[in-house]
C-alpha cells in the first residue's frame, strides 16, 4: 500500500482491539489484491441515542487503480451491529465483494484491447520483480510484476511472447499491462538465474 492505512473513531473512544481487528481486515484485502494504494476506515455510533441499542457504523474507503471503493455500513435496525466486530466484519465483506467486482472489470477491459503490440521477454529478474520486453521495433520496454497477473508472472521466462500496452515512465518507456500470448506454454529457461519460482513469496491476486 502506497500510504499507511488509517483507522479513525468518530466521536467514540479509541479502542486498540478494534483498531487491530480493522488492520487485520485490511491486510486480508491486500492479500487478495496487492494494488490497493490507500485505505481509511471510520468507526462510529450514529444511533447511540436510539432506544433500541448502540449500533455501530463502519465506513471503508479503498483507493485502487482506476477508481475508489466506498462502503458505508449503517444498519441501525440490525441488532447484530450492536457488536462493533460484527459491524466491521459485514463492512469488510461488502468491501471484498466490491473489490472483486472492480478487479473483474479491470481484467475485462484489459482483455478487450486485442490490438496491443506483441513482443517477447528479453530480460527477466524474477526475484526483483521486473524485466524487459523487446518491442517489434527493437526497443527495450521495462515491466514490473504488478503490470501482469500473478499467474502469468509465474509462467513467463526469457523468450516468452507477450502482449503489452506502453506508457511513459520516469526513466523511459514501460509496460502498463503485460499478458502472455500463450498462458499455458512458456519458453524454456535461458537465463543464469535459478527458476523464478524459487525464493519468491506467493502473492494472491
Amino acid at each position: 500500500m502506497q500510504t499507511q492505512a488509517q483507522v479513525s473513531f468518530d466521536d467514540i473512544p479509541i479502542d486498540d482491539a478494534v483498531r487491530d481487528a480493522a488492520i487485520e481486515h485490511i491486510e486480508h484485502l491486500e492479500s487478495f489484491y496487492d494494488r490497493i494504494t490507500g485505505c481509511h476506515v471510520v468507526i462510529a455510533q450514529p444511533h447511540r441515542h436510539h432506544r433500541e441499542g448502540r449500533h455501530y457504523s463502519v465506513r471503508v474507503d479503498l483507493r485502487v487503480p482506476g477508481g475508489e471503493i466506498i462502503v458505508n455500513r449503517d444498519h441501525h435496525l440490525d441488532h447484530a451491529h450492536e457488536d462493533v466486530f460484527v459491524a466491521m466484519r459485514d463492512a469488510f465483506a461488502a468491501a471484498r465483494r466490491r473489490l472483486e467486482d472492480h478487479v473483474r472489470r479491470l481484467r475485462g477491459v484489459e482483455k478487450v484491447h486485442t490490438t496491443r503490440p506483441q513482443g517477447h521477454v528479453s530480460q527477466f529478474f524474477p526475484r526483483q520483480g521486473y524485466g524487459f520486453i523487446e518491442a517489434p521495433d527493437g526497443r527495450e520496454i521495462y515491466f514490473h510484476q504488478h503490470a501482469m497477473s500473478d499467474h502469468d508472472f509465474q509462467l513467463i521466462d526469457i523468450g516468452s511472447a507477450v502482449f503489452y500496452s506502453e506508457e511513459d515512465g520516469e526513466e523511459g518507456p514501460q509496460a502498463a499491462f503485460v499478458q502472455l500470448v500463450h498462458p499455458h506454454h512458456h519458453a524454456m529457461p535461458t537465463r543464469s538465474e535459478p527458476p523464478h519460482g524459487e525464493g519468491l513469496s506467493g502473492e494472491a491476486f
